[in-house]
């Protein structure tokens, strides 16, 4: 019997177990993940989990039967510290090994963690996964001086289901706008004035020098001498892949495991998928590494065609979402080199959507609190459609009508 080892516990991870085994493999699966929670989502962590309104099982991916009815070995608490390509066996932390015959390492990301005077005081959190969620939301409830440091996705959503309580909230971001690496500078003002209106406060072009405080956060001083008062303090500063494991082994690591379209690594009994990997796009024509939901969900089902021997290139427009308040951000395509941006819809009305065009060929959308015609548009950038502004413009004009 073939023995297949997954290394991570997420998205990726359940989602190649699960199209494996709908695909009909009948060889052992044992999957290792550090944390001793059942494998779980967690866009949640940042929303519906903070504020209370997710319960803890909700966020698990699969129960616990089916794990016991698809014969899946679970080592949940346990890290895989190395792996021995030559002998195909993976060491785990609690000094046990495992031999393969193939690999997947679905092991994701973490998060970035800033060194400043003062980083070791209590009150500091990163939000990555069950246990930081827990203590932040016991945090909120008895904060009364909240900064959040990055004014990127989670930092964001942390602010918007912090105005929830009873707390002063202050967002520090470096850049000159809130969301800059990833939208255009009219979505970043739209979100900044909503957040503004809930009462939340912003410091641009500033970065964290230090904190202050006896044993707990009092004090944050940022880059221009300036000082906030605080008592709560979460870190928002993105994540990088978590590559160690698959570069201590050798395996070629350039931001991500690199793969190729069917998820194999230059090893051709090891596999990656998920936000660890680094992975060509034929419609993008380059090579990306995406954090993202549908990119693990999608990126694993071809990695479990290619141990079925059934090689299906991985080959998608990618897609994001973020949800702040009773607002959705959906996002298709990637916008850096469009020559042209276009609005559909009116800001005042809160229903709007950003056209990113390049040589008139529509190449990204960002939609706001519109996912009907979001759908249309994820086919419309897949299929690379020329489009006229008219058509963008006019909201009386059938989106359905352009896909090709």
């Amino acid at each position: 019997m073939e023995k297949l080892i997954v290394i991570g516990a997420g998205q990726a991870a359940i989602q190649c177990i699960t199209s494996l085994r709908k695909e009909g493999y009948s060889g052992s699966i044992t999957l290792v993940g550090e944390e001793n929670h059942l494998p779980y989502q967690r866009p949640p962590l940042s929303k519906g989990f903070l504020s209370g309104s997710t319960i803890q099982d909700r966020l698990y991916l699969k129960k616990i039967e089916f794990f016991q009815e698809n014969s899946i070995q679970l080592n949940l608490g346990v890290k895989a510290t190395r792996i021995d390509r030559n002998k195909c066996i993976v060491h785990l932390s609690d000094k046990k090994s495992i031999g393969y015959d193939k690999l997947v390492i679905a092991t994701g990301s973490k998060v970035r963690k800033l060194k400043f005077p003062g980083s070791e005081l209590e009150g500091i959190h990163y939000l990555r996964g069950i246990d930081d969620a827990e203590l932040l939301k016991e945090s909120l409830v008895t904060s009364k001086s909240l900064v959040i440091v990055g004014a990127g996705y989670i930092g964001l959503e942390v602010a918007a289901v912090a105005t929830e309580f009873d707390t002063k909230i202050t967002v520090i971001e470096m850049a000159e706008r809130v969301m800059n690496r990833t939208v255009d500078p009219i979505i970043s003002d739209y979100y900044q004035k909503l957040h503004a209106k809930n009462g939340v406060e912003f410091i641009l072009n500033e970065s964290i020098e230090k904190v202050e405080g006896k044993k707990i956060v009092e004090r944050v001083l940022c880059s221009s001498n300036s000082s906030i008062q605080a008592d709560t303090l979460v870190i928002g500063a993105g994540v990088t892949p978590n590559v160690e494991l698959a570069e201590e082994s050798g395996l070629n690591c350039e931001n991500g495991i690199w793969v190729d379209e069917f998820g194999q690594t230059e090893d051709k009994k090891i596999f990656a998928c998920g936000d660890c990997t680094n992975h060509p796009n034929e419609k993008l024509n380059r090579r990306l590494r995406l954090e993202s939901v549908h990119n693990a969900m999608e990126q694993s089902k071809t990695v479990a065609y290619s141990i079925m021997n059934n090689r299906v290139a991985y080959n998608q427009v990618p897609w994001f979402w973020s949800d702040q308040y009773d607002h959705k951000l959906q996002i298709v395509g990637l916008s850096g080199e469009h020559d042209e941006v276009l609005i559909r819809g009116q800001q005042e009305e809160q229903k709007f959507m950003l056209f990113y065009l390049k040589e008139e060929k529509l190449i990204a959308v960002d939609a706001i609190n519109n996912p009907k015609e979001f759908l249309i548009c994820r086919k419309l950038v897949e299929n690379k459609v020329k489009i006229s502004s008219d058509d963008i413009l006019n909201q009386s004009k059938n989106l359905n009508d352009l896909i090709i």
